[in-house]
């Protein structure tokens, strides 16, 4: 009887389960939508029966329209865009962008509903004809049309192959949850919509195959087109792909049927699905049954979120096995679709819980069936390669290195910030692998075995449940654990606390060890101990609640040096210092490595880089030479960096070399302090030596909104200029006649700067004051840059200077109109001394800031001018320039100037070619090719950033 009892309530407690998930899951919609492939747009009539499932009336019901992202470059996906040095979605004309054109919306009583969209323009609030209470439904029929946007901006849309992917195209429901959650299309894949069965019928061109993450009827040829049912219950949005060829199969296992179009060409079909069977069996163990039974593995969706590293690399570089690389595409993909499709969680402001559950399964999966398998793979056997650290790292290694990136930048942002306050580089890559690995960390403290179940029981008991919450998931890992875990969602998960131990004092005695731990941060979590005896570990131990030190006493056995955090299963801040050796004072805790290149942080060796280098000006040549460095991938608080070259021209040592120390803040407002020393010697003219020694000090600032690209910055320094002159320069040196009496001198420059730097508005503002022996100045410069809804760009830079005092006997230290003599040394001139040829042609928008080139540019007393420019077709550009300037003691000149500027990319490569200036019509002057000048930029760095910038 007891035994039929338990079956019973098992069976009742089984039932009302069910029941309870349908009673949420009563929005019902069924749409008509057909495809016209000439005009690229759909025309839908929509019915949709919104139940209210909250305990509040509501008076209006809110829709989410992402299609009308692409309407506006007002709209909230524009301004992304626009963060994100991303001009396509602005420039973009009419025909190609997307919109949806509401033709009527009506109930099935009252008629004609009121409906108007929110000012982020792709959400539409539908008025209500009467309050719908808890537990009402309401039908309402939409009849719109959309028109697709090209897929340009993002993936989604039509293709030039004549092929569409649609998502999140037609309109759905906004989720209550005590208040509207109304999330605007930002480009980051987190829709947040309410349970739904939907049924689409479907009418597309004949010549095209359709795949959906809905459950598909079989097509049925009618007159014109193709038609399809795609139904889901208790789904979220329909995704549809739409090829000119077949590209997808279906794969049925045992476990999950995958419809699919990632391949490997170097993989064969079987072997793929063997892979396939494999990958999914593994998921099927740790989460269970997929709910809607069929997933899509598209390869779209994992270009959108792809295995960053080396396997993005051109495929004949790749240096991994064509197995491995594909099942880790596929685990991916399909964990990330898996997981989307299942848990209704909000995905803005809770989508750390779904990327700690996908990154800790992939690491978990490569631990179990690629545990040898290398960071950079294949290429770590290669001789030369093998002995660098990143060579010996595991695969696995990289979420730490990744994410460590962004920590060591101060760039890092908590697990728990909303989805669209995240820089692109958190959002993409490092804020997802921090939750992977704080899911692993958590595992080496409880057991992983705790993880895996919480996880299991997480998914199944939350599956298809709305109003998922992370505290369902902190709650089911609470009751698998009697250990106080509190620390992992309050400090690891809820804030950028970094994780920074050292050992700080060791006693040894016969029988026991006591030693100190040191919080360098304060970030209250635990930390684990290794005693090692050579490199095998004989002994570990966890210790916890160690606010900012404390002492603990451990057995003593064969240990000859104690290390924190020895497997580096804790993403820790630093792990230079977590190691004491046992053998005596004059004991090393780490060798001193020398490393050809640079390499990955190697906390087990002091590290010294050299690569050989070569740089280039006119005087000097190609010089190469020697870097020897510290510095490793990931950042850090002092670097060291020494540059000697050999000039061939002058036939001896040029170079540079530095020391700076960093200082990071807090996450907003003063954020960061430079203190550094630097010096630098090469030649500005045959024969002539110039050399800088300059300490210097620096502050920035920033706003708390990271995405901002608002900062400011103060400098403080002092530079010394020493110089050994050839006397032919003397004599034929025209900007500095005091040469030979004066050539050494120090100035001391304070500068401060504000920059919004955004592609749709650029404005920036800075202040200079430089004081010496011989001269006392201030300037001011103001730059704005606007580009018009029109696509018109305009470009204003104002620049005005004044001596307060100034007893130098020539230009050298005067403002200039063009081509400033620099002597502070500070831009980046190919040949700095030239008056003629080519290298004199180069120009750096600074002072004055003119492109025509005046035989009187110089003021001694002040200068005012101001240079503007706008667009007459996409790069190419007209500009003009108008200033004052003035010697001590005379009236002040009137200066003009006006030209093509094509601006190919602003600030890294421009020409300009001068028309009419003061001298009258340039173009017609002898020579002209020589008025023609250019702005190009060589620097490593720098170009760098043009391509990172977007990212951090």
């Amino acid at each position: 009887m007891s035994k039929n009892y338990f079956r019973f309530k098992l069976y009742i407690s089984a039932i009302l389960l069910f029941c309870s998930l349908y009673a949420v899951a009563q929005h019902e919609n069924n749409l008509t939508a057909t495809i016209d492939d000439e005009t690229k747009e759909i025309s839908i009539k929509q019915k949709f029966t919104y139940v209210n499932n909250s305990d509040t009336s509501h008076k209006e019901l809110y829709f989410n329209d992402w299609n009308h992202s692409y309407s506006s470059k007002k709209t909230p996906l524009a301004k992304r865009f626009g963060e994100q040095f991303k001009k396509s979605l602005h420039l973009a004309k009419d025909d190609e962008r997307g919109r949806t054109d509401i033709i009527s919306v009506v109930d099935n009583e009252y008629g004609g509903l009121k409906w108007q969209r929110t000012k982020n323009l792709d959400i539409i609030r539908v008025e209500l004809h009467e309050a719908l209470a808890p537990g009402e439904s309401i039908t309402i029929f939409f009849t719109y049309n959309l028109k697709l946007p090209q897929n340009r901006f993002t993936p989604y849309g039509y293709n030039s192959d004549g092929g569409y992917y649609l998502k999140d195209w037609y309109l759905n429901p906004a989720v209550f949850d005590g208040d509207w959650k109304l999330y605007s299309n930002k480009n980051l894949e987190d829709n947040y919509t309410g349970l739904t069965n939907t049924t689409v019928s479907f009418i597309f061109p004949k010549k095209l195959f359709l795949t959906s993450n809905f459950k598909e009827s079989r097509v049925t040829d009618i007159s014109f087109a193709q038609q399809i049912s795609l139904k889901a219950t208790n789904g979220k949005n329909c995704e549809i792909i739409l090829t000119p060829a077949k590209e997808f199969t279906k794969h049925v296992t045992s476990y999950l049927t995958v419809k699919t179009d990632l391949e490997s060409k170097k993989y064969d079909g079987i072997s793929q699905a063997l892979s396939i069977e494999k990958v999914s069996k593994f998921i099927y163990d740790h989460l269970g049954e997929h709910p809607q039974k069929e997933v899509l593995v598209s390869e779209m969706d994992y270009n959108k979120s792809p295995l960053y590293g080396l396997n993005q690399l051109p495929s004949f570089v790749r240096p991994y096995q064509e197995q491995f690389q594909f099942e880790m595409m596929f685990l991916k993909t399909t964990l990330n679709g898996f997981l989307k499709e299942s848990l209704y969680l909000d995905p803005r402001q809770e989508r750390w819980v779904s990327d700690a559950i996908s990154n800790y399964l992939m690491i978990k999966y490569v631990e179990e069936n690629y545990p040898k398998q290398k960071l950079i793979g294949k290429l770590s056997r290669i001789w030369g390669v093998r002995g660098f650290h990143l060579a010996k790292m595991d695969f696995n290694e990289q979420y730490y290195l990744l994410q460590m990136l962004s920590t060591r930048k101060n760039i890092d942002q908590a697990l728990t910030t909303p989805n669209d306050s995240l820089i692109k580089f958190n959002q993409k890559i490092a804020n997802r692998y921090k939750a992977g690995l704080g899911l692993a960390y958590l595992a080496e403290y409880i057991g992983e075995e705790k993880i895996d179940s919480s996880i299991s029981s997480f998914f199944k008991k939350r599956a298809l449940l709305p109003k998922t919450k992370a505290r369902d998931f902190r709650d089911i890992l609470e009751a698998n654990t009697d250990k106080d875990i509190s620390w992992f969602f309050e400090e690891y998960v809820g804030t950028r606390k970094r994780i920074d131990f050292k050992i700080k004092n060791v006693i040894k005695s016969e029988d026991s060890i006591t030693l100190t731990i040191k919080n360098k941060r304060g970030t209250n979590v635990p930390i684990s101990l290794f005693g090692l005896q050579k490199d095998s570990v004989v002994s570990k131990y966890w210790f916890s609640d160690i606010d900012t030190s404390r002492t603990f006493t451990i057995p003593r056995t064969t240990e000859d040096r104690l290390v924190l955090n020895y497997d580096q299963k804790i993403p820790e801040f630093n792990q230079r210092d977590n190691w004491k050796t046992l053998n005596g004072f004059f004991s090393s805790n780490k060798k001193l490595q020398f490393r050809f290149f640079k390499d990955t942080e190697d906390p087990y060796y002091t590290q010294v880089f050299y690569v050989p280098i070569a740089n280039f000006n006119l005087y000097d040549g190609i010089t190469p030479g020697l870097r020897i460095y510290n510095k490793t991938f990931l950042e850090r608080q002092f670097v060291y960096d020494l540059s000697p070259t050999y000039s061939f021209l002058e036939r001896t040592l040029v170079g540079k070399t530095s020391l700076r120390y960093r200082k990071y803040h807090g996450k907003g407002g003063h954020y960061v302090s430079n203190f550094s020393i630097g010096a630098s010697t090469s030649h500005f003219q045959e024969n002539s030596r110039f050399t800088t020694i300059t300490p210097a000090m620096s502050f920035g600032w920033r706003p708390d909104d990271l995405i901002s690209n608002k900062r400011q910055g103060l400098l403080f320094r002092h530079r010394s200029v020493f110089r050994n002159i050839d006397p032919n320069v003397l004599a034929n040196n025209e900007a500095d006649l005091d040469l030979e009496n004066n050539p050494d001198y120090s100035v001391f420059n304070i500068r401060y700067f504000n920059v919004d730097n955004d592609i749709i508005n650029f404005k920036s503002s800075s202040i200079d004051f430089q004081h010496s022996s011989e001269f006392t100045k201030a300037s001011v410069e103001l730059e704005y840059r606007k580009l018009y809804e029109s696509n018109r760009q305009l470009n204003l830079r104002f620049y005005a200077g004044k001596f307060i005092r100034n007893k130098t006997n020539s230009d050298f230290f005067s403002y200039a109109l063009d081509r400033p003599t620099d002597y502070l040394f500070d831009l980046g001139y190919l040949g700095r001394s030239e008056g003629s040829g080519i290298y004199s042609q180069q120009i750096i928008i600074a002072e004055g800031g003119f492109k025509s080139r005046f035989d009187d540019q110089f003021g001694s007393d002040w200068i005012a001018t101001t240079n503007a420019s706008f667009n007459i077709w996409r790069w190419i550009e007209l500009y003009g320039d108008i200033g004052m300037i003035a010697d001590r003691g005379e009236s002040a000149r009137f200066v003009y100037d006006s030209g093509i500027r094509l601006n190919l990319v602003t600030d890294y490569f421009e020409l300009y070619f001068p028309l009419y200036s003061n001298k009258g019509w340039e173009i017609a002057q002898p020579d002209y090719g020589q008025s023609i000048r250019f702005i190009v930029t060589i620097s490593p760095k720098t170009l760098t950033g043009l391509f990172t910038r977007k990212w951090f």
